[in-house]
């Protein structure tokens, strides 16, 4: 009562986590801050169902500051473009977002999009579906295709065009043979599939982690086994 507390309310991928993390490593200043006169006091909803309650006795509704422009997710994205639709003039659609709607449900099911290379699906198609499994994947969708030169472009980074030789590599290799593409569901799916293939070049992604999936089934940065 004696002076205002600042109250916040935070977003974010792993917020709890990330959070308590960050939280943690500020603690291990807390007797310095104490010597200098004002000590970290530290309060931390641990869940969903904590900050909701926490939340409705500070905040109204209104009072949220959340994002009103909801774009096509990726997966949607990525999906039409294989499909050839023209995405050209497609309007963004827009809502406005309950943030205690969202505390309420939980996580959200999010699909992403997993384009295995020709060559790697073929090879090892059993095994990545068990993978996926294991990583609580649904598998929503699936298609074989052959990618079109044009189609194969729009999936390469600025840095892959920047070089003609790689570029040609690249195209050469996605247009060579049939292409296997997955849509995929689970909570937090498209950060979660990232962090599963690892860096693109197979030689890191060993290095870093051999259970990385481009370090299991990637030969090159061009035949890395996975788009994602």
């Amino acid at each position: 009562m004696s002076n205002p507390v600042l109250v916040c309310a935070l977003r974010r991928i792993n917020a709890f986590r990330v959070l308590a993390d960050a939280l943690e490593r500020l603690t291990q200043w807390r007797e310095k801050l104490s010597k200098n006169g004002s000590l970290l006091q530290i309060v931390m909803a641990l869940t969903p169902e904590v900050t909701f309650r926490q939340a409705i006795l500070f905040f109204t509704e209104t009072e949220f500051v959340t994002g009103k422009t909801w774009f096509y997710s990726h997966a949607q994205h990525l999906l039409k473009f294989l499909c050839f639709s023209h995405l050209v003039g497609e309007r963004q659609r827009c809502h406005t977002e309950s943030l205690f709607t969202y505390l309420q449900t939980g996580a959200q099911i999010l699909c992403t999009v997993l384009l295995i290379k020709p060559g790697a699906w073929s090879r090892s198609f059993a095994r990545i579906l068990r993978e996926l499994d294991l990583e609580k994947f649904t598998v929503v969708g699936m298609k074989h295709i052959n990618l079109e030169p044009g189609v194969a472009l729009g999936l390469l980074s600025s840095e892959v065009k920047q070089d003609p030789d790689v570029l040609e590599a690249h195209c050469s290799y996605l247009t060579s043979d049939t292409a296997l593409v997955l849509c995929l569901q689970r909570p937090n799916a498209v950060k979660k599939l990232i962090d599963l293939l690892g860096p693109e070049d197979p030689k890191v992604a060993q290095a870093l982690d051999p259970s990385l999936w481009r370090a299991q089934y990637g030969t090159s940065t061009v035949q890395n086994g996975f788009y994602g």
